[in-house]
């Protein structure tokens, strides 16, 4: 297989549906400008016209509107946001029609559309610009909440969500479009709500998402080291939760780490946690944890985001402190990731 990028991946898929099907189209703030929403929606306008892909006006919940309107009379829409945060404008079209209308309609009337988002921190950009709210929408019942981390499950993943008879916010961390992996040229579908097993271990469980999922396969290699085997499962899907996977694990491992690119209350990682401690708790040989963010909005100086956000050598100390190990530093794992980039690979766009 040859490597490509995440965003070419998720153009790839995108590309691949529309011409599957003439009900898919494409519209959002910036899809057909030259930058493409970090790359992702490139060339897609002049290979199918302005009528299945275009801008939109600044006004998102009319647009979300059109695009649940849409998806009624039998089109597929891949509605665009360039930040999570401008989409926050639309959550009563989400919530009360898109979510509940196959409900209301008794199961007869579906709402196949795919809502990308994109997340995470950067630049500065403070705290109307970096949030990560899956857990907001993994709440809400009859939505479906995606988080990818490689390139070969964002193509899979999308392609998955765009041809699911469901609604579907597909969030994307903005520090993975610049990342690369092995991706098949053909069509290939991932189901909604499988999580995967990254790297099998004994010792402990740790659950990450999106980005973190990079940082946490990093802190893996060096507690090796350690002598401390650890599971590592990318969740790739918020809601529905793959709870036959962690479990399975926990119940293998008896310890527990959840690692949330959100605050920490009210957050997926709290769902887990939950879950696990209700029903699997005699599985733990001690106190299933969470790392996350605190519960605070993310700042913009460096000074602050210095100590706000989290990333291997976070992850490493906590599972030290888990097995009741002192902590100690690691050269292998320092990086500038907390404010502008996560290391020397990141290629942006910012």
């Amino acid at each position: 297989m040859r490597k490509i990028s995440f965003a070419q991946a998720v153009n790839e898929a995108i590309d691949m549906a529309m011409s599957i099907s003439d009900e898919v189209i494409t519209f959002g703030l910036g899809v057909p400008d030259p930058k493409g929403v970090f790359s992702t929606t490139l060339g897609l306008q002049d290979k199918y016209g302005n009528e299945r892909v275009f801008d939109m006006p600044t006004s998102e919940n009319a647009m979300t509107g059109i695009g649940i309107g849409s998806s009624i009379v039998g089109l597929r829409p891949i509605m665009v946001h360039q930040r999570v945060d401008f989409f926050l404008l639309a959550l009563d079209q989400l919530i009360n029609n898109a979510a509940k209308w196959n409900f209301m309609f008794g199961g007869d009337n579906n709402i196949p559309i795919t809502i990308r988002l994109i997340v995470g921190h950067g630049w500065g950009q403070g705290p109307t610009h970096s949030q990560n709210l899956q857990s907001i929408f993994s709440h809400i019942p009859g939505l479906k909440v995606v988080m990818p981390t490689t390139a070969y499950d964002a193509k899979g993943l999308l392609l998955e969500s765009i041809f699911c008879d469901d609604p579907v916010l597909f969030l994307e961390h903005r520090w993975l479009h610049g990342t690369e992996g092995e991706v098949p040229e053909k069509d290939y579908r991932i189901a909604i709500g499988s999580s995967k097993v990254i790297k099998p271990g004994k010792d402990i469980t740790l659950v990450s998402l999106s980005y973190m999922t990079i940082e946490a396969m990093r802190a893996v290699e060096e507690l090796e080291k350690e002598d401390i085997s650890c599971e590592l499962i990318d969740l790739r899907s918020s809601s529905p939760l793959d709870w036959v996977t962690i479990s399975k694990s926990i119940k293998k491992t008896g310890r527990l780490l959840v690692i949330d690119t959100a605050n920490e209350s009210f957050s997926i990682s709290s769902e887990i946690i939950a879950k696990a401690s209700m029903e699997i708790f005699t599985s733990f040989k001690s106190p299933p944890q969470r790392l996350a963010l605190i519960d605070a909005p993310s700042p913009t100086s460096f000074g602050l985001t210095s100590t706000y956000y989290n990333g291997a050598e976070e992850v490493f100390a906590k599972v030290l402190e888990i097995f009741d190990q002192p902590s100690k530093p690691n050269d292998n794992l320092k990086s500038d990731h907390s404010h502008d980039i996560p290391g020397d690979w990141f290629k942006g766009p910012f």
